[in-house]
């Protein structure tokens, strides 16, 4: 049986605990409080206290004996309720996610670090994010080892940031593999706490090939679908680029390395239009080309939940989309200098190489 610790008090003390049940300004649990200490100081045994005070033995016990320990400041703080925090440790928690894999999986999961570590799985969720991890997420990247990869970088970020005058800056490229997509089953509308849903399966109604160039200056498109993406659609594309430009501008068309763009009946047709000087973007650096950000928002917006019962349903809707398009154009603007890039590329390749040197090791 546990016996009340005995309640001594000083004259201050005491003068201080009557003040606070007497005083307006306390509050009821403190007062009721300071009076329990007082009752037991003269004392009176606890089980007395809960019976003129009309509260809980346990209740009485627990305050006087955080008195006996901390005197005042025990009984103005409220005691923490649950179970205390489990401590996490971050350090251990940063360095297994980190550096290590757990069993038979690519990667740690809140509940299989939970699991480990022995903690909650809203703490390892917490801690991840406040130390910038996630581990559920794997980003695609590719180094690109084009020997002239310096030049030709140099070459189209200069175009992007310092465009030379009296002439047209143009990103070009081909989104080939445009599928017309029909869904099998009609889906559901939007509708107030439900997402429109579309089946998972679909039914394949032809191909097209959108070629696009885009104006850097003012976001502008020219713009024309084909069937295939050969040398001959190609050379169409420039030949109406040609067309539906200024003829007193220079134009300097960017363009990946793919095949047919270099093609020798291309190349010769571009010998007798000297106003046209391409520039070829780096191997395995499409991402220098700003008409591939184009593409992804004609997929995202137009294409990826469209459905389309044919080809020239398809290109309709390209067509649709470009004129809205032109109707209000944005342009991108390119803000990392050649200088910022090659840092990074050449940081990413030290990583690669040390990553290659621990594995051969």
């Amino acid at each position: 049986m546990r016996v009340a610790p005995a309640i001594t008090l000083t004259e201050d003390e005491r003068l201080e605990l009557t003040k606070l049940v007497r005083s307006k300004l306390t509050s009821v649990r403190l007062a009721q409080r300071a009076q329990i200490v007082l009752l037991a100081s003269e004392g009176q045994q606890t089980i007395a206290i809960a019976a003129e005070l009309g509260i809980g033995r346990v209740q009485v016990a627990r305050w006087r004996q955080r008195y006996a320990e901390s005197r005042l400041a025990g009984i103005e703080r409220d005691l923490p309720r649950g179970a205390p925090p489990v401590k996490v440790d971050v350090a251990r928690l940063v360095e297994l996610t980190t550096q290590s894999k757990p069993e038979a999986a690519t990667h740690w999961s809140t509940r299989t670090m939970a699991e480990k570590l022995d903690v909650s799985a809203a703490s390892v969720s917490r801690h991840w994010r406040a130390n910038g991890l996630k581990p559920h997420l794997v980003r695609g990247f590719k180094v690109s080892r084009d020997p002239q990869f310096v030049e030709k970088l140099e070459d189209i970020v200069g175009l992007y940031m310092s465009p030379p005058q009296h002439a047209l800056v143009l990103c070009c490229d081909e989104k080939s593999q445009v599928q017309a997509l029909d869904r099998t089953q009609p889906g559901l509308p939007l509708k107030k706490g439900r997402a429109a849903t579309m089946t998972h399966d679909y039914k394949r109604n032809g191909t097209t090939t959108l070629f696009a160039a885009m104006n850097t200056l003012d976001g502008t498109l020219i713009s024309a679908c084909q069937q295939r993406h050969t040398h001959v659609e190609w050379l169409k594309f420039l030949k109406k680029i040609d067309r539906e430009t200024p003829k007193d501008k220079a134009l300097h068309l960017i363009a990946d390395n793919y095949a047919t763009h270099k093609h020798p009946v291309v190349q010769e047709w571009l010998s007798k239009h000297p106003r046209i000087t391409m520039h070829f973007t780096p191997t395995s650096a499409s991402w220098l080309n700003m008409v591939e950000r184009f593409f992804r928002d004609i997929t995202t917006k137009r294409l990826r939940r469209g459905v389309f019962t044919s080809v020239p349903e398809l290109t309709a809707a390209i067509d649709e989309y470009i004129v809205h398009h032109n109707k209000n154009p944005k342009p991108f603007i390119w803000t990392k200098s050649a200088k910022d890039i090659l840092q990074k590329v050449i940081l990413a390749n030290s990583r690669l190489s040390s990553k290659q040197n621990a594995t051969l090791h």
